[in-house]
């Protein structure tokens, strides 16, 4: 047997699992970047939709390519009167992640297609999940609080557009910027769980929309998704900005973990959280503080006074969910935001698989039992 076949390494640890040109991260030094383009400057200069192509098509789209991406988009956000009555069915009292791997997976029945070699058909079918996610999360909200289905507004981009659906009216120019830069910095961040999942079912060769479905199952996880929800926990659970010293104390003799800070892959501050960390500002600024908000400056200010000389840094979840209540977004919608940014990410990577594609088959460490006896049933 070869070395890898015979060592285990706990969760691939390291392990590369393929060749990628969709985003790049230095850990080291803070640096993400889609398609060769940092974070920071497609964060000031670009758009959610931009940022879709750019990740799926591997350049900058040109005015006309943009243009008639958005158009097609607003097309296709519209659902199916079938899937809205799927939607309508499920239990409210679920989780929305769930619905929208439900939802996904319904998706793709209504509009499968048998050849994905097609490029034509690939452009379809990613069209058709980037337009309808975000209604199929909105309406979901909708039809648990007691609402009826709310019609997407073609006149509306993406951040724009799921706003207007899950709060009736249409938000300012800053709180929709602020929604749209949040969807382009979670759009993707290499091979974490979710994308690998996609990259194992999409090595299968399975539609697009299983595809999807796959990674937001993924995502699910709460060793993955919902950080941000347990940052507000968080928050809500010290209180007010003057109990933070204490609680903070308290913390690190248990040796317990504060939610939003520290990274897998950053070992500096993560550039997501900067840039959001800024948007935060703008945003509670003109539209008014919460004591959410400002037990998180205080709760930085001494964790970064006691631990910054460690490498530990606020990440993006710490700033997103402060930033999404404020837009009126409910606290179980943050994660299936961040899959409504991520599908463009789990796309590109699908795209980019069945390039050169080959089905993943690892190995394992057998730890098991040999040549076993078998014991007659009556003797049992």
């Amino acid at each position: 047997m070869t070395v890898q076949e015979t060592t285990l390494v706990p969760g691939l640890a390291g392990i590369p699992a393929a060749e990628s040109a969709v985003s790049y991260i230095d850990g080291q030094v803070g640096i993400l970047e889609y398609r060769g383009h940092r974070i920071e400057t497609l964060a000031e200069h670009s758009n959610f939709e931009e940022t879709c192509w750019l990740l799926l098509y591997g350049s900058l789209p040109s005015k006309s390519e943009l243009d008639g991406f958005r158009a097609r988009l607003r097309e296709h956000r519209d659902l199916p009167e079938r899937l809205i009555n799927v939607i309508r069915a499920l239990p409210g009292v679920g989780h929305p992640m769930d619905a929208l791997q439900a939802s996904l997976a319904a998706l793709g029945m209504f509009h499968r297609k048998e050849d994905y070699s097609s490029r034509e058909e690939c452009d379809e079918a990613i069209v058709r999940i980037i337009a309808a996610v975000p209604v199929m999360i909105a309406n979901f909200e909708n039809f648990r609080a007691g609402r009826d289905y709310v019609q997407p507004d073609p006149k509306l981009d993406t951040a724009a557009n799921f706003l207007w659906m899950i709060n009736g009216t249409v938000a300012d120019e800053l709180i929709t910027r602020v929604l749209d830069v949040a969807l382009i910095l979670h759009a993707d961040h290499t091979m974490n769980a979710s994308t690998f999942a996609a990259r194992v079912v999409a090595s299968t060769e399975a539609d697009p929309f299983t595809v999807c479905s796959s990674a937001v199952g993924a995502l699910t996880g709460p060793l993955h998704g919902g950080a941000n929800e347990r940052v507000l926990d968080q928050l809500k659970a010290i209180g007010a900005a003057e109990n933070v010293p204490a609680w903070l104390d308290a913390t690190l003799a248990a040796k317990s973990k504060i939610m939003g800070f520290g990274h897998r892959v950053y070992t500096t501050k993560d550039p997501r959280a900067t840039i959001l960390q800024d948007l935060a500002r703008d945003l509670f600024e003109t539209h008014g503080m919460t004591p959410a908000y400002e037990t998180a400056l205080a709760l930085e200010a001494e964790v970064l006074q006691r631990l910054g000389s460690k490498g530990i840094y606020p990440n993006v979840d710490y700033f997103s969910g402060m930033v999404y209540a404020k837009l009126g977004i409910p606290t179980d919608l943050f994660t299936p935001v961040f899959a409504m940014s991520r599908v463009a990410g789990y796309l590109a990577h699908w795209r980019e698989q069945m390039t050169d594609n080959r089905i993943f088959r690892p190995t394992q460490v057998f730890v098991g039992s040999h040549d076993a006896a078998y014991t007659p049933l009556e003797l049992r």
